[in-house]
C-alpha cells in the first residue's frame, strides 16, 4: 500500500514537472491541431485508428508536429498490445525481445500487438531488416515515425509494405491554438502580439513554440507581474529574436522592394530584402513562388537555367524546410539576381494574348490538324505537312498559324546573355526562310 501511495506521488510530481509541451499532449484525436488532412471527421487514419484496424505505418513530419501523439492516441484505442521503442536507445536485441512477446500474445491469446517505433531512421538497415519477417507475417503493426525522407532512410521492403503517412508543418493559425491552450494551463494572459511572435517564430514546430511559451510565462512572473501576463517583450527574450513584422501594406513593399531589386542585378540589395522577409515570418513558399516567377518574368531566356535554379530552391524548400532552405532561396536570389535580364517572353506572351483577345479566331491550318485517327486522311487532315526531322537542318519553312494572325511577331530576342544566341538562330532561319520559301 505505502509502495503505491508513493509511486503514485511520484508520478504526480512528475507530471507536474513535466514541460508545457508534455502536459498539454492530446488525449483525443479532436485535441490534435494541424492535421486535419489525416485526422479530420471522416478521415482514413482517424477511421482506422477509431475502429482499431490500424495496418503498419510510418508517419513522416519535421518535429513537433505530433507523431509521438497520434501513436500515444493509437496506444489508447488499440485493443491490441502496445509496444513502444526508441530507435535511439534500442537494438536487435530489443526488438527480437518484443516479436517473441509478440508471437506469445498471438499465439495464447489471438492478441496481436502494435510497435511504435520513433526515430525509426535511426535504425541502421540490419536492425531494420529483423522487423521485415514479423511485419510481413502480420505478428507485429508498425507505427514507425521519422523527421527524415523515409525514401531514404527506411528500407524499401520494409517501407512497401507500410503506407506512408505525411505530416505538416503546423500553421501559424495551429501553433496559435496551442499557444492559448497553453497559456490556460498556466493561469496566463498574453498580448497578442507577443502569441504572433511566438507563433510566426516556431516555424511549424508546436512543441517548440509551447516550450518558448512556457519561458515567456516565466519571464513575465520572474518581473513580479502576479497576473502573469506575456507581453511581446518576454516573447522576444524567450526566443532570444527581436520582433520584426509588417502590416499588410509593409508585405506588399517589401516584396516589391525584393523583386525590383533583383530584376535590377543587385544581388546585396536581394539578400537583405530576403532575410529581412524571413525575419518577419514571412511565408517561404510565397518567396519561393515568386522568384519562379520572376525566373520568366525577368530573366527569361537571357538565362533558361534561372527557371531551373529558382524551380529547385522552391523544391528544396518543401523536401528540408526552413531554416536549412534559407540557403536554397539565398542561392537563387543571387543567381537571378546576377543573371543577364530579358522580358521578351513576358512581351512575347501579352501581344500572343492581346490578339487572342482582339483577332479573329482562325481554323487550325489543315496541314497541322490531328491525322492520327481513322478517316483523317479522308479529311485532308495532315496533308502537305512538312515533317522537320526530315530536312538535314531539323527545321523547314511552314506556316503554323491561321491566315487571320500569320506574320505577326511576338517574341523578339534581346542581346543579353542567351539570347543573343537564339536571336542569331532566329535570323539565320529568317534569311533561309526569305530565300527558299516553301
Amino acid at each position: 500500500m505505502t509502495d503505491d501511495l508513493f509511486g503514485a506521488a511520484v508520478e504526480e510530481r512528475l507530471a507536474a514537472s513535466a514541460p508545457l509541451a508534455a502536459r498539454l499532449r492530446p488525449r483525443s484525436l479532436d485535441q490534435v491541431v494541424g492535421q486535419d488532412h489525416l485526422l479530420g471527421p471522416g478521415r482514413p487514419l482517424r477511421r482506422l485508428i477509431e475502429s482499431d484496424r490500424l495496418s503498419s505505418i510510418v508517419l513522416w513530419g519535421p518535429p513537433g508536429t505530433g507523431k509521438t501523439t497520434i501513436a500515444r492516441l493509437v496506444a489508447g484505442a488499440t485493443r491490441r498490445a502496445f509496444e513502444p521503442l526508441s530507435a535511439v536507445t534500442a537494438g536487435v536485441k530489443d526488438v527480437r525481445e518484443v516479436v517473441a512477446r509478440a508471437r506469445g500474445r498471438l499465439g495464447e491469446h489471438g492478441q496481436g500487438t502494435i510497435l511504435f517505433l520513433d526515430e525509426v531512421h535511426r535504425f541502421n538497415r540490419a536492425q531494420q531488416d529483423a522487423l521485415l519477417p514479423s511485419v510481413e507475417e502480420g505478428v507485429l503493426t508498425l507505427v514507425g515515425a521519422t523527421t527524415e525522407n523515409p525514401y531514404f532512410e527506411v528500407n524499401p521492403p520494409l517501407l512497401s509494405r507500410s503506407t506512408l503517412l505525411r505530416l505538416r508543418p503546423l500553421s501559424v493559425e495551429a501553433v496559435t491554438c496551442l499557444l492559448r491552450r497553453g497559456l490556460d494551463q498556466e493561469g496566463a494572459t498574453a498580448d497578442e502580439d507577443a502569441l504572433a511572435h511566438l507563433a510566426e517564430r516556431a516555424e511549424g514546430d508546436g512543441r517548440a513554440a509551447l516550450g518558448a511559451l512556457e519561458v515567456a510565462v516565466a519571464l513575465a512572473a520572474g518581473h513580479g507581474d502576479d497576473r502573469r501576463h506575456v507581453t511581446l517583450a518576454h516573447a522576444e527574450a524567450a526566443l532570444d529574436q527581436r520582433a520584426l513584422r509588417y502590416g499588410r501594406d509593409e508585405h506588399y513593399d517589401v516584396v516589391s522592394a525584393f523583386i525590383k531589386s533583383i530584376r535590377g542585378s543587385d544581388p546585396d540589395a536581394g539578400l537583405y530584402w530576403l532575410a529581412r522577409m524571413l525575419a518577419a515570418g514571412e511565408d517561404a513558399r510565397f518567396i519561393a513562388r515568386r522568384l519562379v516567377i520572376l525566373a520568366s518574368e525577368d530573366v527569361g531566356m537571357a538565362d533558361p537555367l534561372g527557371l531551373v535554379v529558382a524551380d529547385a530552391a522552391a523544391r528544396a524548400l518543401e523536401l528540408v524546410g526552413l531554416p536549412e532552405a534559407q540557403l536554397n532561396l539565398a542561392q537563387a536570389v543571387v543567381h537571378l539576381a546576377t543573371a543577364p535580364k530579358s522580358n521578351r517572353v513576358t512581351v512575347a506572351l501579352g501581344r500572343a494574348r492581346a490578339d487572342v483577345a482582339e483577332r479573329p479566331v482562325g481554323a487550325v491550318p489543315v496541314h497541322l490538324r490531328d491525322a492520327h485517327f481513322r478517316g483523317a486522311a479522308a479529311l485532308g487532315h495532315g496533308a502537305g505537312y512538312e515533317y522537320p526531322h526530315d530536312d538535314e537542318r531539323g527545321w523547314v519553312a511552314q506556316e503554323h498559324r491561321p491566315p487571320e494572325v500569320a506574320g505577326r511577331v511576338y517574341y523578339e530576342p534581346s542581346g543579353h546573355g542567351h539570347e543573343e544566341e537564339v536571336a542569331r538562330r532566329m535570323a539565320a532561319r529568317t534569311s533561309t526562310e526569305e530565300a527558299d520559301p516553301r
